[in-house]
């Protein structure tokens, strides 16, 4: 599958695209098991959300997360995460189940991010 470069010239394969990232500064609330960390989003897409690395943090890839993201004063966006890629400044994180009452609110959130796609570099 082949898609347009943003100004519409220059094709673009799907492997080397993913789904678009939206900025937001926000807390989240990080939680498995006894272990509990609190951090900033530093950008949400479709598909996951990327925190910065909280001090402490020893998780691995692989390991299933409960992320409670707070949006302003009303929004509280309650998903299940798995740890997808760990650098020294931030965590990755793939959905693994977002619930039915908090679906829409994402959605919401993401706007017209939640079907962009984007160049994706992995340097």
């Amino acid at each position: 599958m082949r898609h347009k470069n943003s100004k519409g010239t220059e094709p673009v394969t799907t492997q080397g695209l993913r789904h678009a990232r939206m900025k937001i500064e926000t807390a989240v609330l990080m939680s498995r098991g006894g272990d509990a960390f609190s951090s900033e989003v530093a950008d949400i897409s479709a598909t996951g959300v990327m925190v910065q690395r909280p001090q402490g943090w020893g998780a691995q890839p692989g390991e299933l997360w409960v992320l409670d993201m707070l949006v302003g004063e009303d929004l509280n966006i309650h998903v299940e995460a798995t740890v997808a890629r760990v650098t020294a400044h931030h965590v990755g994180f793939a959905y693994a189940r977002i619930p039915d009452d908090r679906q829409v609110a994402l959605w919401n959130l993401l706007g017209g991010y939640a079907d962009s796609l984007e160049p994706w570099d992995d340097e």
